[in-house]
């Protein structure tokens, strides 16, 4: 059998089963949304609120307290602060090296599922694109069967067809354009709440690394 009926018979289903994919894909879709949503509300703003109870507990050499502050905190900044306060007896080399291993796992819990709203985006209307296509296919191979070629019956077919198999590539483009603005905005908000944990743990390391390196330094008799 030639490879070309192979693929003629794959477009005998049509274009049914490539809605239900886009279909599933735009629900997955907006419950990735739902949970980024309800994720970026728990954690924004929560970085900025602490700078200010943390840099006066580190601007009276109080660690403790410092620790204290950070200790039910859940925000990205916080989650890394914890951790360099914990090394900060080693001074500002130690915290640096902390912060620096523990950014990237954070902005990777930041930007969870991102990636598949990206990728839906992206593949959704070449989706819709291949269902067209099938439909299409399958509506030229049903009108010869039937044998109406050159007929008005065979216009009619054809233009039924082809509206029908254009509804994949609209729902592939329904399910694309959301999924991009999603993926857009969600991406701001990763940027400006890695923009909050910088400015927290910058501060961290600022004030506790001094003052770990004073408290390392020899002092005169």
């Amino acid at each position: 059998m030639k490879l070309s009926e192979k693929f003629l018979e794959l477009s005998a289903v049509g274009s049914e089963w490539i809605l239900w994919i886009l279909v599933g894909l735009s629900v997955v879709s907006v419950a990735v949304m739902i949970e980024r949503l309800i994720f970026y509300s728990g954690v924004q703003g929560r970085d900025s609120a602490l700078v200010r109870a943390l840099h006066a507990a580190l601007a009276d050499r109080d660690i403790a307290k410092a620790q204290e502050v950070l200790r039910t905190a859940t925000s990205p900044g916080a989650r890394i602060a914890a951790q360099m306060l914990e090394t900060s007896h080693r001074g500002a080399g130690s915290m640096a090296a902390i912060m620096a291993a523990l950014r990237p796992g954070e902005k990777l819990r930041l930007e969870r599922n991102l990636n598949f709203l990206g990728t839906v985006g992206s593949n959704s209307p070449f989706i819709g694109l291949l269902g067209t296509v099938l439909g299409i296919i399958e509506t030229f191979r049903a009108i010869e069967r039937s044998g109406v070629m050159g007929s008005a019956e065979y216009s009619n077919a054809v233009m039924a067809g082809i509206y029908e198999a254009l509804v994949a590539t609209a729902v592939g483009l329904l399910v694309a354009i959301p999924a991009v603005i999603a993926f857009n905005f969600f991406q701001r908000r990763v940027k400006a709440l890695l923009g909050e944990a910088d400015a927290l743990t910058n501060m961290v390391l600022s004030l506790s690394g001094n003052q770990s390196g004073n408290s390392d330094a020899p002092r005169a008799h």
